[in-house]
């Protein structure tokens, strides 16, 4: 039996690694609510904004909005106006929002709104449709008093697309999501040569009233053909969300999650009982089963969180990763990948 003096010293021996490994149990237990989930360590600071509205009993419809504002803001970063262009030198940007109800909106190549989340949100309040594209959701934007931006590039979206002219070769890079230099903790994904390409935020959260939400926003590929939409403004593919069963989020190669409708899938197999990390992992094999010589040349990563404040990934490669935010936790963390 341990005396007391034995027990203290083993406390304090053990209380280091005990902690390391306590964000990984709140993500398999569950965790306190409210909570958001979002991709890529980028989401640190979109968590915080999220944070402000779920910490104070605010709605999670209200949280999602406000962190997908906040890289939305960020011009010099992949999401947003100062995020690539398409090869035509015009950035266009998708987003996507769904309520607890499944009432849900959407924008897709919208030109010179900041805020594509917000204009998305205004199409499933004020219109009966989910989705609105191109031409038809600016002057929608622009009716509903959002501002007409600038349509000139970025320094470093400018110089990374005369760059890309000079071959112009249409090749998406694995993890090109992932920061790949800068300076600070969420600097933008600079290159060697100064360029960056795109990023998709995507988070979802569960509020204090067991009620979940979701957002995405993007830019989409850097380089694009001209009209290409990826999965990020789609419901069922970038973003799902079940309020009986949970919500879920992804960031990659759109077009790979696209096909198998990936986040109403793992959604799915969350309803069938499995747990968020495994329901991640079970889409992801759904895609590489299809073709595993295809999927060694991208990726596409998972992300769900249920009802129990449970969250999970799941990547094709390794690389993918994503932030969580609760009362008791405020770290990112490395998705568990397949190949």
């Amino acid at each position: 039996m341990l005396n007391r003096r034995k027990f203290l010293k083993l406390s304090a021996i053990t209380a280091p690694f005990l902690a390391s490994k306590r964000s990984l149990a709140n993500g398999l237990e569950g965790t306190t609510k409210p909570i958001v989930v979002s991709t890529w360590d980028s989401g640190m600071p979109v968590n915080a904004a999220a944070w402000k509205i779920l910490s104070a009993n605010g709605r999670a419809l209200d949280a999602v909005e406000a962190g997908a504002m906040q890289i939305e803001n960020k011009i010099n970063c992949c999401v947003g106006l100062g995020g690539n262009p398409d090869r035509d030198g015009f950035v266009t940007l998708d987003s996507c929002i769904m309520d607890e109800h499944a009432n849900c909106g959407a924008v897709a190549a919208i030109e010179r709104i900041k805020h594509p989340v917000s204009v998305a949100r205004k199409v499933m309040e004020l219109t009966p449709h989910v989705i609105l594209v191109g031409a038809g959701a600016q002057q929608f934007a622009i009716e509903n008093g959002f501002t007409l931006e600038s349509g000139e590039l970025s320094d470093e979206a400018k110089k990374a697309w005369e760059e890309w002219l000079k071959k112009s070769e249409y090749k998406p890079v694995i993890n090109i999501e992932k920061k790949q230099g800068g300076n600070g903790p969420y600097a933008p994904n600079f290159f060697d040569d100064g360029s960056f390409n795109h990023d998709t935020m995507g988070l979802v959260a569960l509020d204090a009233m067991n009620n979940f939400s979701g957002a995405v926003t993007t830019s989409g590929m850097g380089f694009k053909m001209r009209g290409r939409v990826g999965d990020s403004p789609i419901v069922g593919a970038g973003l799902f969300v079940d309020n009986e069963i949970g919500a879920a989020t992804s960031s990659g190669q759109g077009e790979e999650v696209i096909r198998i409708c990936g986040t109403h899938l793992v959604v799915e197999f969350m309803r069938q009982g499995l747990s968020p990390e495994m329901a991640c992992k079970k889409a992801v094999e759904r895609i590489v089963k299809r073709d595993h010589a295809k999927a060694k040349t991208f990726q596409v990563g998972f992300l769900a969180l249920n009802k129990k404040g449970q969250y999970g990934a799941y990547s094709v490669q390794e690389g993918f990763e994503f932030s969580v935010k609760s009362g008791s936790e405020n770290h990112v963390h490395k998705s568990k990948f397949l190949l």
